[in-house]
C-alpha cells in the first residue's frame, strides 16, 4: 500500500473551502428534529449523535470522500491482517506488527492473523485455568486461605487501560475480590496501596514486555521487601505478565507467568493478558469474555467503509474536521458517569502517545496539525469546575459526551419527579444543547457564543461488552486519524530521550564522590542540575 501524505489528498482543498463557512449551529431552526434524526448512527449498542457537530451533508460527504482517498479502511483491515505499521521507512524503527485487535478475534472460526489469535486464546486458557484453581479453592496461600486481593504494578499502558476498565466495571465485581494499582515511581504511591493491605491474602502481578522497566522493577522490589518482612515468601504472591524469554519470565520467582507480545503496544493492551488478569480476577472468565465480545463486534465494525455506519471511523474524520479545518487545538472527553472516571486519562495516554507525532512514515516533517490535547473529568462535577472556559472561554474545545441511559447499581431516587440518573442524562443533553444554540444576553457576561462542536454516545448502561466495545471505539478512532494524517501511532520515540538522561542522572547519584568539593562535583550540566536541585 502506497501512503499518501495529507496534504496531498485533493478531498483536503475541498474541505478548507468548506471550513470558511462551517454549519452554523446558532442560527434558528439549526438544531431541527429532522437533523437530530439524520445525525445518528449506532452500533454495538452505542447511539452516535452528531447533529451538535459543525458540519452538514456536503461536509460529511467529503468526510467519506476522505477516508475513501486516503483508504483509511484498507489500512484498518492491513494493520488486522499482520502489516508491520510500526514503522518509518527508511529509518531505524521498531519494526512490528500491531495485533491488539488479534486478542479478541477468538469469537470466529476465520480470524485475521490466526498466529496471533491462536496465542490469544493459549494465554486465556492459561487463565482460565488459574481463575477456576483460585475460584475451586486449589490455589490459597500457605495459611489455607483464598486470595482476595490482585495489586498490579506497572505503568504507562500496562498500567492506565487496567485501571480505568476495572474502575469503571467495579461494580460486578465478584464478592471477596478487589483490585489495585501501582504504578508511580514515587514510594509513597506503593506505601499508600500497601497500607493496610493484608499481604497473605494477596497476589501482585508485575507488568512490564521487556522485563526491565525501571518504575516497575523498583516497585517490585518494594513489594517483595514488604513480603519478606511480613514473613511470606515472594514467590508465592507474584505473578508476572511480560515478554516470552525476558528478564521476568522466571518460574523460580513467579508463582506463574502470562505472555504479552511486541505486536500488542502497550496502549493497545488492556485486552491482552496485561489487562486481562486482572480483570479475569476481579470479575471472572465469563464477564472477561464479554469485554471481549464488545470489542471484538466494534473491531467487526471498523471494516464498514460507509462512514455513517462505522463509528470509529466516523468519530475519527469529524475529530479531523475539528482539527485540520476548524482549527481547535484540543478535545475533551467527558463521561457522565463516574465509573468511566479514569477513563479520560487512558484516552489521553493513547491518543496522544500515539498521534503526537510530527513526522510521517516516510520521515519527513508534517505539513499539517496532528493530534489535538486530549484530556477531561466526569460530569456533572465537571460542569462546576472548567465547563466556564469550554462555554465562554477564547478558545473552543470539541467535546464528546459518553453517557447512559440507566445506572449500574440499581441505586436510586426520584426527587422532584424525576432520578439521579434521569437529571445525570438531562445534563449532559442539556450542556451539548448550550454548548451547540449559545445564548444571546443583553449583558455580555451572560452571553454564551455557541458554535461549540460536540457530540454525544450513549448506550443503555455500562457493562462489560459495552466497555469492551467503547474501548475499541476510541482504539480504532485513534488509528483511523493516524492514518489519515500518514503518521506513526505505535511507536512513541518521544518518551526515550528523558528516560536515558534519567539513567544517567540516576549513574551520577549512585556514583557520587560526597567527599569532593562542590566545584569538581560539578563538571557537567547533569551534576549542576543535581546540585541546585538539592540532590547531590
Amino acid at each position: 500500500m502506497r501512503y499518501k501524505d495529507f496534504s496531498a489528498l485533493t478531498t483536503v482543498a475541498r474541505l478548507t473551502g468548506l471550513a470558511r463557512h462551517p454549519y452554523d449551529l446558532t442560527r434558528p431552526e439549526a438544531l431541527s428534529p429532522a437533523r437530530l434524526q439524520s445525525c445518528k448512527s449506532s452500533a454495538c449498542g452505542f447511539d452516535l449523535l452528531y447533529a451538535t457537530e459543525r458540519l452538514d451533508d456536503e461536509v460529511l460527504a467529503a468526510l467519506q470522500a476522505l477516508a475513501d482517498e486516503a483508504e483509511l479502511v484498507e489500512q484498518f483491515m492491513s494493520m488486522k491482517r499482520g502489516a508491520v505499521l510500526n514503522r518509518i521507512e527508511g529509518f531505524a524503527s521498531e519494526e512490528r506488527q500491531v495485533l491488539h485487535t488479534a486478542s479478541r478475534d477468538i469469537f470466529t472460526e476465520q480470524p485475521h492473523y490466526p498466529e496471533a489469535t491462536d496465542k490469544a486464546k493459549k494465554e486465556l486458557e492459561k487463565l482460565r485455568l488459574f481463575l477456576e484453581d483460585l475460584a475451586s479453592g486449589t490455589l490459597v496461600n500457605a495459611n489455607g486461605e483464598p486470595f482476595t486481593t490482585l495489586v498490579q504494578v506497572g505503568i504507562g499502558g500496562s498500567d492506565l487501560g487496567p485501571r480505568a476498565l476495572s474502575l469503571a466495571l467495579q461494580a460486578y465485581t465478584l464478592p471477596g475480590r478487589e483490585a489495585r494499582f501501582i504504578a508511580n515511581v514515587d514510594p509513597d504511591d506503593t506505601a499508600a496501596i500497601l497500607d493496610g493491605l493484608d499481604l497473605g491474602r494477596s497476589l501482585f502481578v508485575i507488568v512490564s514486555k521487556s522485563g526491565t522497566t525501571l518504575e516497575t522493577l523498583t516497585n517490585e522490589e518494594l513489594v517483595r521487601t514488604a513480603l519478606v518482612r511480613a514473613g511470606l515468601e515472594p514467590k508465592e504472591h507474584l505473578l508476572a505478565v511480560t515478554g516470552q524469554g525476558s528478564p521476568m519470565d522466571d518460574s523460580s520467582r513467579y508463582l506463574a507467568s502470562f505472555y504479552m507480545y511486541d505486536y500488542i503496544g502497550g496502549r493497545y493492551s488492556a485486552t491482552s493478558m496485561v489487562g486481562a488478569l486482572t480483570l479475569g480476577f476481579i470479575l471472572g472468565y465469563e464477564a472477561l469474555l464479554e469485554i471481549l465480545r464488545g470489542a471484538w463486534e466494534m473491531d467487526v465494525v471498523g471494516e464498514q467503509t460507509d462512514i455513517r455506519k462505522n463509528l470509529p471511523l466516523l468519530m475519527a474524520l469529524i475529530g479531523v474536521w475539528n482539527r485540520n479545518f476548524l482549527g481547535c487545538t484540543t478535545c475533551a472527553i467527558l463521561p457522565y458517569s463516574q465509573a468511566l472516571s479514569r477513563f479520560p486519562a487512558h484516552l489521553q495516554q493513547c491518543d496522544m502517545e500515539s498521534n503526537g507525532k510530527s513526522v510521517t512514515r516516510q520521515g519527513h516533517a508534517v505539513e499539517w496539525k496532528t493530534g489535538p490535547i486530549i484530556w477531561g473529568e466526569p460530569g456533572t462535577n465537571g460542569q462546576h469546575a472548567f465547563y466556564q472556559l469550554i462555554h465562554q472561554g477564547t478558545e473552543i474545545v470539541p467535546v464528546e459526551f459518553i453517557g447512559f441511559r440507566r445506572n449500574q447499581r440499581g441505586l436510586d431516587i426520584e426527587v422532584g419527579q424525576t432520578s439521579s440518573q434521569q437529571k445525570l442524562v438531562a445534563n449532559m443533553l442539556a450542556q451539548s444543547l448550550a454548548l451547540a444554540q449559545g445564548k444571546e444576553d443583553a449583558n455580555p457576561a451572560r452571553r454564551f457564543p455557541g458554535n461549540r462542536p460536540n457530540l454525544v454516545l450513549i448506550a443503555e448502561q455500562l457493562t462489560p461488552y459495552q466497555m469492551g466495545a467503547l474501548l475499541a471505539l476510541y482504539e480504532h478512532r485513534i488509528a483511523f486519524q493516524g492514518f489519515c494524517w500518514n503518521i506513526n501511532s505505535f511507536d512513541q520515540e518521544g518518551v526515550q530521550l528523558g528516560k536515558v538522561l534519567a539513567t544517567k542522572l540516576l549513574h551520577l547519584l549512585a556514583n557520587r564522590d560526597k567527599s569532593a568539593p562542590a566545584q569538581v562535583r560539578t563538571s557537567t550540566v547533569e551534576e549542576a542540575l543535581l546540585q541546585e536541585a538539592g540532590m547531590l
